[in-house]
């Protein structure tokens, strides 16, 4: 056995031990992430639900909100640097019985209530309430079901909350403290269409026949100018992103967009956003996975075609394009590599690593660990975000202990979790096989592996190059800037180095990179900007005697 291999092999090993050691159990039985429990950690939260809020059991997980101030409410304040909370997976839990969190429980920021300062606080018990999925591939899940929301179990319609209440908690006194979570989320409440923007959502076949129960696929559409009393048909800007029911382009009557955009010389186009939020996340990252469902499928075989029935749109490759940050500038370019021949050219900001030697600070093909990078005799924290200035925002092990209270398997809602979800293999209890162990940081070497022979965009245009190559020429155009918040610009360097090598075609596609930008930059000038750069692609690649009748600019 080879040094790196010996250094792995203990590694793994003293991963497992450590799990071991931080793993209790729940009153259910259920098997929980937890903290050792330390002098002085007598404090504890009762968090009951009555009857009348839901007539229950309850499988899903508890929380306590904890805040050093009222407003928002502290299910509010909760993020990635947001407020202290602590979780427990409850299971069939019946309405009016407690369910305990105490010193135990991991927590963000602040690992254990143990080491919560005393003083005086706001807190708050909530509820997040999961369904049983009985999934095509015969494993029954118990996840989160979305209701419209995008995922955001804080705000998620039928989830239960407690009023807030203002407390002294000293953790060196111990002391319980009961919450009551009577308090229902009421359902979203989709915005009216408008003559400008339209909504339309529909139950999907196949993800529903995925899953064993009802998934949504919906859309929100902007008009142009003059659709309703023209014949004519239209260009299609297909904008990936987060689940939002909000009008695309931030469109608002009488706001500078809107000015832009009933301009005689502006061009007319059709802008569409996506719903397609998961059991997992907000978003499905628009491609077919073994955790996620056929979500590719999906949006190409059942989303694209409702929206193209419904609405004029030209239906020609070089009339529909695409674009996203973030999330959805991986999504742009995914739904663009993956099919050449429909989309006629991606404009990609920032997005999510589009290789995978570069995730959020971790490189998964040569580190041992997500949590910190060793230097033969030391070893350094792996940083997770950062400040223009280079100052660090987060670790990788606050960011990912963070998504581990938000939800056991996976089931947090984040971006971590997501990924792995979307990229990896089926775990044997159903859920995802992590890339890594939450709680230590040690890497599966075999789910990195899955990781880049199914998702990782570089390797996939490495190995497909000469036939997906010729269909890519000037159809790829990607903007970062170059302090990226989560280190996303590392990874896009590494495609534009490899693109400038290709053979058969030499494509070297098109970089821009913002100077001193974070996470989001989307390139030079605006919005209106880019889509009037996007209308002349248009035009340029038209068909000779194709109409051209949507042309105003």
């Amino acid at each position: 056995m080879d040094r790196v291999r010996l250094r792995r092999s203990l590694a793994v090993w003293m991963g497992t031990a450590c799990l071991l050691a931080g793993v209790a159990a729940d009153a259910s039985g259920q098997a929980k992430p937890s903290v050792p429990a330390r002098r002085g950690s007598g404090l504890r939260f009762e968090v009951s639900y009555p009857a009348s809020a839901n007539a229950g059991p309850i499988t899903g997980r508890v929380f306590v909100m904890i805040s050093r101030r009222a407003q928002p409410e502290p299910r509010l304040q909760i993020g990635r640097t947001g407020v202290p909370f602590f979780g427990r997976d409850v299971e069939a839990l019946p309405a009016g019985k407690a369910a305990v969190i105490d010193a135990t429980d991991l927590g963000s920021p602040v690992e254990s209530l143990s080491e919560l300062p005393a003083g005086d606080y706001f807190v708050q018990g909530f509820v997040n309430v999961y369904a049983e999925f009985k999934r095509a591939d015969g494993h029954v899940l118990w996840m989160h079901d979305d209701r419209w929301e995008g995922q955001q179990w804080n705000r998620s319609p039928g989830n239960l909350y407690s009023h807030v209440r203002q407390v002294h908690l000293d953790p060196a006194r111990g002391g319980t403290i009961a919450l009551v979570a009577d308090q229902v989320i009421p359902p979203v409440t989709v915005p009216p269409d408008t003559a400008w923007v339209k909504r339309f959502k529909f139950q999907s076949p196949s993800l529903t026949a995925f899953w064993g129960r009802p998934v949504y696929l919906g859309a929100t559409v902007l008009l142009p100018r003059g659709y309703e009393t023209s014949a004519i048909s239209y260009p299609v800007n297909y904008v990936q992103g987060h689940f939002s029911l909000r009008p695309p382009m931030g469109f608002e009557e009488g706001n500078a967009f809107h000015r832009e955009w009933v301009r005689d010389d502006f061009p007319r186009m059709l802008i569409v956003t996506f719903q397609h939020p998961t059991p997992y996340f907000d978003d499905s990252y628009a491609v077919n996975s073994v955790n996620v469902g056929p979500y590719g499928d999906a949006i190409m075989q059942e989303l694209i075609p409702e929206v193209e029935t419904r609405f004029r749109v030209i239906r020609e490759p070089y009339a529909r394009v695409l674009s996203g940050g973030s999330t959805g500038g991986w999504e742009a370019l995914a739904l663009q590599i993956f099919n050449p021949d429909f989309f006629g050219g991606a404009w990609s900001y920032c997005p999510d690593p589009v290789t995978f030697t570069d995730v959020e600070g971790i490189n998964v093909y040569t580190d041992e660990n997500a949590f910190y990078k060793q230097f033969e005799w030391r070893r350094e924290p792996t940083i997770n975000s950062r400040e223009i200035n280079g100052q660090v925002r987060q670790t990788s092990q606050h960011r990912n202990h963070f998504e581990l209270v938000n939800g056991t398997k996976g089931r947090s809602g984040e971006q971590i979790d997501i990924w792995s979800a979307v990229f990896g293999p089926v775990g044997r209890d159903g859920y995802f096989e992590p890339l890594f162990d939450k709680r230590t940081g040690v890497i599966n070497p075999a789910v990195a592996e899955y990781w880049r022979n199914h998702y990782d965009l570089l390797e996939y245009l490495k190995r497909n190059w000469t036939a997906v190559g010729p269909k890519l020429v000037d159809k790829l155009r990607i903007y970062t800037g170059d302090v990226d918040t989560y280190f996303l610009d590392n990874a896009v360097r590494d495609l534009e180095r490899w693109m400038k090598t290709t053979e058969n075609p030499h494509y070297e596609g098109y970089f821009l990179y913002g100077d001193q930008k974070p996470h989001c930059w989307s390139g030079p000038g605006t919005q209106v900007d880019r889509l009037r750069e996007m209308a002349q692609h248009i035009m340029r690649n038209k068909p000779e005697g194709a109409n051209a009748g949507w042309w105003r600019y």
